[in-house]
Parts: C-alpha cells; sequence; structure tokens
C-alpha cells in the first residue's frame, strides 16, 4: 500500500519549512551532500549567504524559492552540493547543484567558484510527493 497525502497536507508540510529557512543561509561545498541532514558538513566549503526573509513560498505541495538567494565565495572551487540551514544553524535541506538545466537540485549561475565571487542561485524547488 502506498501512502497518501492531501495537497492541503503537502501544501502545510512545505510552509512549515519555507518559514523554518526564512532568514537562514545557504552554503554551498566542492563535496557531495552526505547520507542526511545530522551529518557533518561536506568537505571543501565555497560560499555561504543569508537567505531572506520570506526565502521561499508554498502553494499546491510545492516549494519555490522566493527573492533573491545569494552566496559569495570564500574559497575557489567547483560546488557541487548544498546546504540550507535556519536561523539556529541546524541544517534543513541538502542536495546537488549544477548550472541551469544540468540536473541539480538547486541550479546556481555559475557553478565555478572564485573567493568574493556573487553566486546566484537560478532555480530551487520541492515538490511534496505522495499526492
Amino acid at each position: 500500500m502506498t501512502l497518501q497525502f492531501s495537497t492541503t497536507d503537502r501544501t502545510a508540510f512545505a510552509s512549515e519549512l519555507a518559514g523554518a529557512v526564512g532568514g537562514g543561509t545557504i552554503k554551498l561545498f566542492t563535496g557531495a551532500e552526505p547520507a542526511n541532514c545530522a551529518a557533518a558538513d561536506p568537505s571543501g566549503p565555497l560560499a555561504s549567504g543569508t537567505l531572506p526573509a520570506t526565502a521561499a513560498t508554498a502553494s499546491a505541495g510545492v516549494l519555490t524559492m522566493s527573492g533573491a538567494w545569494v552566496a559569495t565565495g570564500t574559497a575557489a572551487g567547483t560546488a557541487a552540493s548544498f546546504r540550507i540551514y535556519d536561523s539556529n544553524a541546524n541544517c534543513r535541506i541538502q542536495g546537488s547543484v549544477s548550472q541551469t538545466s544540468a540536473g541539480g537540485d538547486m541550479t546556481l549561475d555559475n557553478t565555478n567558484i572564485a573567493v568574493a565571487q556573487v553566486v546566484n542561485v537560478q532555480t530551487f524547488s520541492i515538490i511534496f510527493g505522495n499526492a
């Protein structure tokens, strides 16, 4: 048997997460994402930035980034993963990164990061499944 959730519940899940990450932090890394958010950060920290107070919206079971998500390079390298933290520095979301249309969980304007470079997140959304 496959569990199913209503659109109302999936939107509530997305809304909770959107509220939790507002004003939090995004970090980019050269290493792949670990097994889960409880694990240590990936290797090779590359860039970080503060997310907008309203970092995401939730509608019809989908969380979608809102506002400008920007990070600034603190080291040089190629980004492979990201983590999003709430305002208490708890990892809430992690995944892979790529340039637009290259298949990452999050897309960036440029994955080759230099020190002090501004990196813009182009797309990020989560579709809460089991409709």
